[in-house]
């Protein structure tokens, strides 16, 4: 098979970064990765948090640790000084390396497993403002109704296993081991719901029951993956919650910092193009449309 080089122009999608503007007070703000703001004017969520973005060669071949500046500045352009909750999706350090900064710096409780618990500790979060959950057991913020369903990390998963002991960075990369994957589905009081799913990969039934408008599809390592996987992603994920609206994340190259304009990962590690294939068919056949979001815009995917 021939090495495909170089990395998808993510110029062919412009049509696609179209999620309506936010014109009520619940919003969603993409800000890179799988890390979403959501609120509703009263209160404010954010999953991972991850703005540090080291660059491969740092991450392939020295220590890494959370950027403050990197993650005050994006924290201000986003406008955000509260937030009630940070949710990593999982723990590596893609997704939950700067969680715990961010959480410090807003306020914010750290919510997850045993090893999102970790990460927190590591950085000196103390412990009333760390919280384990329950899988499937509903926890609420204001007028958001939280609820972490288990899943799985997208194969392959390059750091598996659970982190067990307190994360002091700077650190390899590999010490962000995956631990608990999440899926998560948001309830808002105004009848909104949303499944969040930052990781492409699922744990076959796991939210059968669950209910959601819109679906924040994580899309990483998924053009690398079968056909046959990706369709059954998105019956695992889309269409069993009965979303009619899907929006991708985790498509951008995120070794490049949020100051530069966002680009897709090279064909080396992902294809987008092949996922975007793939999902456009599925999306045709059951009527949901796919769409990309606008960095730093705050949407409203339920418009």
């Amino acid at each position: 098979m021939r090495l495909k080089l170089g990395r998808p122009d993510i110029s062919r999608y412009a049509g696609r970064f179209d999620v309506p503007a936010a014109e009520s007070d619940l919003g969603v703000t993409f800000l890179g990765v799988a890390s979403l703001l959501i609120d509703d004017g009263e209160t404010a969520l954010m999953t991972d948090g991850f703005f540090s973005r080291p660059s491969l060669p740092k991450v392939l071949l020295g220590r890494i640790a959370p950027d403050r500046a990197r993650i005050d500045s994006v924290l201000a352009r986003a406008g955000v000084d509260r937030l009630a909750a940070v949710l990593p999706v999982h723990t590596h350090f893609d997704h939950a390396m700067d969680s715990a900064v961010v959480a410090d710096r807003t306020g914010a409780v750290l919510v997850g497993g045993e090893s999102t618990a970790h990460v927190g500790r590591g950085h000196g979060l103390p412990e009333e403002r760390i919280r384990v959950v329950t899988p499937g057991e509903p926890i609420t913020y204001g007028a958001f109704t939280l609820t972490l369903v288990e899943s799985h990390h997208c194969p392959p998963d390059r750091f598996p296993g659970e982190i067990t002991a307190p994360v002091v960075p700077p650190v390899k990369a590999a010490a962000y081991k995956c631990g608990e994957a999440w899926s998560i589905l948001v309830a808002h009081a105004n009848g909104s719901s949303a499944l969040l799913q930052g990781s492409a990969g699922f744990i076959a039934g796991s939210l059968a029951g669950h209910r959601a408008d819109v679906a924040y599809l994580g899309i990483g390592q998924l053009g690398v993956q079968s056909e046959e996987y990706i369709r059954t992603y998105w019956a695992e994920t889309v269409e069993t919650v009965g979303a009619r609206r899907v929006v991708v994340t985790h498509w951008d190259d995120f070794f490049c910092p949020l100051d530069r304009e966002l680009r897709a990962l090279p064909y080396l590690g992902d294809d987008l193009d092949e996922t975007m294939r793939v999902l456009d068919d599925l999306a045709a056949g059951s009527g949901v449309s796919v769409h990309f979001p606008t960095i730093w815009r705050r949407e409203d995917p339920w418009r």
